[in-house]
């Protein structure tokens, strides 16, 4: 049974371009302290803000987060979850002060009932952690300028690169043909007694935050260049070019390579600069254990990193301009979490059933639904074949179309399942509410 209705949300080209924005002028253009960070929202938001910590860092701070939400503190059925993270390295402070001046301007804007951002605090849950070592900013802080200072943690470590190498993982298994039969496209696991090893405290922190957080799209804010960059951040082996008889671009292509080419593009695009430069949105150097790699195949979200410009500390005269410069991206690049398909997959008695797959024919890569059944699938305009899986019911596909509808679809029970009917256990089935957006 299939009922379509109309689903009333902006288009992409909206979403990207969006209407004229009037910033408020009386933001906080300044360097922040550690201690500073922490006042920069205060009681004016209460009401959709929340402030908590993500964990510790290796000399105690906390790894502050702020979360912007209709319903801080919940995770609401269907809305997706987004992230931004800045202050990777210590010394690299202007996506630092980019989110905090981005949480003033959401919490002011949502105020004066600017509909733009009432759309987006409504309709997505909104964390932002604008320093994830702590300990390294406080050094450059103290040396500000200097180009390498605060550059890695405490102990030594870069974080952003300090995560495990699923990567190595799948294309191993990928050669040995075991995908997806023996080992899955998604969700690999972390390497036994990885935790134990030579991780960074911060590492660890922000890899149980991403496993205990649903999230959909995320970007982590840098500087030393100006682009985008997104997955793979890892070469694969040249020699598997050419066995497969494929040119060398594809060594750095995930199966959604045309979804983070738009989600580049969406950030550097409607940047005031930085498609000036001579590559605006690209593949990273070549990078073993990133983090954008593992948060694609480790969780459910799409990551890539924002770089902001060469001057890593730039003078607190340059931060009105550079808000100017970024305000537009970060708003655009939150709304591309709606761009796909989302729905809900329950039995027929409506219990929500977590740990469903749903997968895309053509593209070898899937996700899972969260603990309360809803799941989300970033996906550009076209057709897709899309299935849902769980233990004990029969798949089943169907054709999506990527533009204004919503889909209601019911799985069929297994034989098996139905020949249990009469003893064993209830025969069940997946509902599925897919909301699609139009380009």
């Amino acid at each position: 049974r299939i009922s379509c209705h109309p689903t009333l949300w902006p288009s992409v080209t909206t979403a990207v371009t969006g209407p004229h924005l009037t910033p408020s002028d009386d933001l906080d253009f300044r360097h922040h302290s550690y201690k500073d960070m922490r006042q920069v929202i205060n009681e004016e938001c209460p009401n959709i803000t929340r402030i908590y910590n993500i964990g510790k860092s290796s000399q105690g701070l906390k790894m502050y987060a702020m979360e912007i939400s209709d319903n801080p503190g919940e995770h609401e059925t269907g809305e997706p979850e987004f992230r931004y993270t800045a202050g990777l390295h210590g010394n690299e402070v202007l996506g630092r002060e980019l989110l905090l001046l981005l949480m003033q301007f959401l919490c002011k804007e949502y105020n004066d009932e600017n509909p733009r951002v009432r759309r987006l605090v409504d309709g997505v849950r909104i964390h932002l952690v604008p320093s994830l070592n702590p300990d390294a900013y406080e050094l450059a802080f103290e040396m500000m300028g200097n180009w390498a200072l605060g550059h890695w943690t405490e102990e030594g470590y870069d974080i952003f690169e300090n995560f495990p190498d699923l990567n190595s993982i799948l294309w191993g298994a990928e050669d040995r043909g075991w995908v997806p039969r023996l080992v899955s496209n998604h969700h690999i696991p972390l390497p036994e007694n990885y935790l134990n090893g030579s991780l960074a405290t911060e590492t660890k922190a922000i890899i149980s935050w991403m496993e205990r957080t649903p999230f959909v799209l995320g970007a982590n804010l840098q500087g030393g260049e100006k682009l985008v960059a997104y997955p793979f951040d890892m070469q694969r082996p040249p020699t598997w070019a050419r066995i497969q008889r494929q040119n060398e671009g594809s060594l750095r292509e995930t199966p959604d390579d045309a979804m983070f080419r738009w989600l580049a593009m969406s950030y550097a695009h409607s940047h005031l600069n930085m498609i000036e430069t001579y590559r605006g949105s690209c593949h990273g150097d070549d990078v073993t254990g990133g983090m954008n790699d593992f948060s694609y195949l480790h969780t459910n979200c799409f990551e890539l990193s924002i770089f902001l410009g060469c001057d890593k500390f730039p003078h607190v005269s340059e931060l009105p301009q550079e808000w100017e410069n970024n305000r537009e991206s970060l708003l655009a690049f939150i709304e591309q979490v709606h761009r796909g398909i989302k729905g809900v997959v329950r039995d027929t008695e409506g219990n929500a059933l977590p740990n469903a797959t749903i997968s895309v024919e053509g593209i070898r890569h899937d996700v899972k639904t969260a603990a309360e059944g809803d799941y989300w699938r970033l996906l550009n305009p076209g057709e897709y074949r899309v299935t849902a899986k769980a233990d004990g019911y029969t798949p089943q596909t169907k054709l999506c179309l990527v533009g204004i509808l919503t889909l209601h679809l019911y799985l069929k029970p297994s034989i098996s399942s139905i020949l249990n009917l009469y003893g064993f256990r209830t025969v069940s089935a997946l509902s599925i509410n897919k909301y699609i957006f139009h380009k």
